[in-house]
């Protein structure tokens, strides 16, 4: 437990010190009129209270994925803390931080658009593409795990019970996609949030009522998991895989936009963006002790479950045993909310990226319509196959994982060449150390992985290093040039 506190203290901190550093870095100029104002629309552009845009920020990149993939990614041991808090304060909030300045900056351009702008109109069709892919990724992802543990909540579980469930939230998401703004995210995602919180600070009550034995850092970062279902998986690449959401996430580049057309003043940017990661890191490190707990310290046999337990049934034993039937309730429909808001917003960022790239005016519903209906068309024929083949899921969760975090790579060389075009000396180190380690990172998996080319994992050290130096090497070449 002295890890966790230490732990969380240094996320607090690395908001409070580096969240600084890195807005100091961008410079926020609060006279410079945001687009929520300069290209309000009263459909996707509006100015929000500060606290909404938080909240709203907050549940569009807390999906399943800091709750999930904490849970799994505490098999492989104390590891999984040191990767939250580095990844949170030097990676995935600065990820966020710029990605959604840079919006504010360029008219609430989407993660394409400002791709094209630093890296060229080649990469900026691939990334369109890619963005794109992602986000019915998301989609499909998003609507059958809540769907999981709804079925399980309100019904029997059954696959009658979890289909019907899927219907209704993906009728929700249609509804929401084509709404305006605040007719709907902007008035019932601030109660989600509340619930999304409540189970955290719960759960972290219950952790110091109960100080678990779980692994502390000191006790060695090696793999933890044969017991418990990781075998084989060395930490590099696939921790910092399974834990993307609550570290890093290229998703949240896409979800960044939506809130820079809702920004009244640039000086706002630090709290909103880069706050919401740390605070999504701290409900991420929340679940990964919680986990710890369950899978190495007896936690599991307490709440009536055992060590196999798969990471919704892992929610669902957790809360309803802890926090008792109304505090379960909470928590649950927190987890559930987490994903829904997230897919819902996906499926809106998709819409608009399309938008923003055939250059179609949003405010007509028909012209909303004529983009969102291929989309929904194409993120249920991915939800077919999730429901329709026996490992659906955790194929397109492997390939979900790691297109996210590829799209993390592109966002953050794209704000490293920003910071170098436009800021002085080295403030493009901020963005450039995390960019090559996460390209190492993503390369990696998809060569070593059973979803890409297989090779042998022994592999995984040489192949990441390699990466890691050749992409610097890359980088300093082109500055050479571009500085001359």
């Amino acid at each position: 437990m002295l890890s966790f506190i230490l732990c969380i203290l240094a996320l607090i901190l690395g908001y409070v010190l580096y969240g600084a550093f890195v807005d100091r870095v961008f410079g926020p100029d609060p006279k410079r009129e945001t687009p929520a104002v300069s290209k309000a629309d009263g459909v996707d552009f509006i100015p929000m209270p500060t606290w909404k845009v938080f909240m709203i920020q907050f549940l569009n990149i807390a999906g399943t994925g800091p709750i999930f993939g904490a849970i799994m990614g505490a098999k492989f041991g104390p590891a999984s803390y040191l990767w939250i808090v580095l990844g949170c304060i030097f990676a995935g909030a600065v990820h966020d931080y710029l990605s959604g300045m840079l919006s504010v900056r360029h008219g609430g351009a989407g993660l394409p658009e400002l791709v094209g702008n630093y890296l060229g109109d080649g990469t900026k069709k691939v990334m369109l593409v890619f963005s794109l892919l992602l986000l019915l990724l998301v989609g499909a992802v998003f609507v059958y795990s809540p769907a999981l543990i709804l079925g399980g909540l309100a019904g029997d579980g059954s696959r009658g019970a979890i289909m019907l469930w899927v219907g209704i939230i993906f009728i929700y998401y249609i509804i929401a996609t084509l709404l305006p703004i605040d007719k709907i995210i902007g008035r019932i995602y601030p109660l989600f949030a509340f619930a999304l919180l409540f189970m955290a600070a719960a759960l972290m009550v219950c952790l110091f009522i109960k100080w678990p034995s779980i692994p502390e850092l000191w006790d060695g970062l090696g793999n933890r998991g044969p017991s418990v279902g990781v075998l084989g998986q060395p930490i590099f690449p696939c921790l910092f895989i399974t834990i993307a959401c609550g570290a890093i996430s290229g998703f949240y580049a896409t979800q960044s936009p939506l809130m820079a057309r809702c920004l009244k003043n640039e000086k706002l940017g630090r709290p909103v963006f880069y706050g919401s990661m740390i605070t999504e890191g701290l409900v991420a490190l929340i679940w990964a002790a919680v986990a710890s707990y369950f899978f190495f310290d007896g936690g599991a046999a307490e709440v009536g479950s055992d060590i196999t337990a798969a990471a919704p049934a892992v929610v669902t034993k957790v809360s309803r045993s802890w926090l008792g039937l109304l505090g379960g309730i909470l928590a649950i429909l927190g987890v559930v909310a987490a994903p829904i808001t997230s897919g819902d917003t996906a499926f809106r960022s998709a819409r608009l990226i399309v938008a923003d790239f055939i250059k179609f005016d949003q405010k007509p519903i028909r012209n909303r319509l004529f983009i969102g209906i291929p989309l929904f068309v194409a993120a249920s024929v991915l939800l077919w196959f999730n429901v329709a083949h026996a490992d659906g899921f955790n194929i397109i969760w492997r390939y979900f994982g790691w297109a996210n975090q590829t799209l993390a790579v592109f966002t953050l060389w794209t704000v490293t060449v920003y910071l170098v075009r436009n800021k002085k000396g080295c403030a493009y180190l901020i963005s450039l150390i995390p960019a090559a380690f996460m390209s190492a990172v993503s390369l990696t998996f998809i060569c070593i992985d059973k979803t890409g080319l297989q090779l042998p994992a022994s592999l995984n050290a040489w192949i990441g290093c390699s990466t890691f130096i050749i992409s610097l090497l890359l980088f300093f070449i082109w500055h050479k040039k571009v500085c001359k």
